[in-house]
């Protein structure tokens, strides 16, 4: 009998996917476990594997298509099967899926995103026709409906018809916009100014980050830590036998290794912070910032406390390589307990790492460069690596933060002794 292709649901908060491209057409033999097509979430790209062998009868969605995660999106069977009782009309029960008018009256086929921000902006559904698949109302069908409400004054309608003036502010929509609320499109030629759309990433990337900001006390320590041993150590293993497989391990993966062995010691940072409740972590669920071509992307590397130096430089490449191809997994991607950014490849010497949400810590880690220090009575310079700690206030105070930082810094310096425990 066919079997129906599911979208998959990938995680607690993911609502729908977009289906980015086909692999195979309608007619096209499969075989379980072929990629079918690939989707994009707002964490990741992933393929949908068939899950039969046989043809594939249908295509219930196309490229470009957001799809509601439990959707059937295609069917695999023999050729000739009927298949009428899995297209998504009759798979989605919980829905009215037609678009006609007599359905309509009883329910509104709306996305979860929409129907929030609608209700945000008092707005009535009823009567909008969406854009989405099977005519579903989508957010960007509510956001067209609010430019439409827009209440101008003459001055800034000119302004905006001109092509030279934006709105400045997305919250004037909900009052009348003058010409106070309005920014130049350019410096200059308007023909010169190139909108880039943002990808569900970088939407999702965006909205964390201002929420990060405005629901924590975040402050930040910056410091800096002796790089000599690490340097020195680095050395040696990248000459070390081929056999150990030991050349691999960077400056970053000793980083890592140190904040991991580091944290236990300080329950209070190794935790995250939820409606005014601490939950501490018995193990280091260490978060690690990957800078990927789609934007940035925080991997887990579990039970980091736990690996050996060579096990979590090993996990923590495959990692990296997971997000930069857009094959990381979801669960990847989620329950850290504490993060780490590194930008000093980068040649940045410090900065102010913004928190990931939940979580009470995340540290940053500059450049390494020559600091003077007195050393037998005498002032040399020698190596040292910055170290920007950034906390969640609210959770922990700057003495407890302080101390870590300084036990980070200690680690790092005596980076030998650390492994030998």
């Amino acid at each position: 009998m066919p079997k129906a292709i599911v979208m998959p649901k990938l995680g607690n908060t993911v609502e729908s996917a977009l289906i980015l491209t086909w692999h195979v057409g309608v007619g096209d033999p499969v075989s379980a476990g072929q990629p079918l097509c690939e989707i994009e979430t707002d964490k990741a790209t992933i393929e949908v594997e068939s899950s039969a062998t046989g043809i594939l009868l249908a295509r219930f969605f196309e490229a470009g298509d957001e799809v509601p995660v439990m959707r059937n999106i295609a069917v695999v069977g023999r050729a000739g099967e009927a298949f009428d009782d899995l297209s998504p009309v009759s798979a989605a029960p919980a829905e009215p899926v037609a678009p006609s008018d007599e359905k309509r009256a009883d329910k509104v086929f709306i996305s979860p995103r929409a129907r929030n921000l609608a209700r945000q902006k008092g707005i009535d559904v009823s009567d909008i026709k969406g854009t989405g698949p099977e005519e579903r109302i989508i957010e960007r069908d509510i956001r067209a409906l609010l430019d439409q409400q827009l209440k101008l004054t003459p001055v800034a309608k000119a302004m905006l018809e001109s092509g030279e003036y934006q709105i400045a502010d997305e919250s004037t929509i909900d009052r009348r916009v003058a010409k106070s609320d309005l920014a130049p499109t350019s410096s200059g030629d308007s023909a010169e100014v190139k909108e880039i759309p943002l990808t569900r990433l970088r939407r999702t990337i965006a909205k964390r980050m201002l929420e990060s900001i405005q629901t924590t006390a975040q402050l930040t320590l910056h410091a800096s830590a002796d790089a000599t041993a690490l340097r020195g150590f680095r050395v040696r293993l990248k000459s070390s036998a081929d056999a150990l497989g030991l050349r691999g391990i960077t400056l970053n993966d000793l980083l890592l290794f140190a904040v991991a062995r580091t944290l236990p010691t300080f329950p209070e940072l190794n935790a995250r912070f939820e409606q005014d409740r601490l939950f501490q972590y018995v193990r280091v669920q260490l978060g690690m910032a990957v800078d990927t071509p789609r934007g940035l992307l925080v991997a887990v590397i579990r039970d980091a406390d736990s690996l050996s130096l060579r096990a979590l430089s090993d996990e923590a490449r495959r990692l990296a390589d997971a997000c930069r191809e857009g094959s990381i997994r979801p669960d990847e991607l989620a329950g850290g307990s504490f993060t780490v950014s590194n930008l000093g490849s980068l040649g940045i010497d410090s900065f102010t790492p913004i928190l990931n949400p939940l979580q009470v810590g995340i540290l940053g880690i500059g450049s390494i460069k020559l600091e003077p220090v007195e050393r037998a009575g005498e002032v040399i310079f020698a190596p040292h690596i910055g170290l920007s700690l950034t906390v969640n206030h609210q959770a922990v105070d700057g003495a407890p933060a302080a101390r870590f930082l300084a036990q980070l810094r200690e680690n790092i310096a005596n980076i030998e002794l650390l492994l030998a425990l």
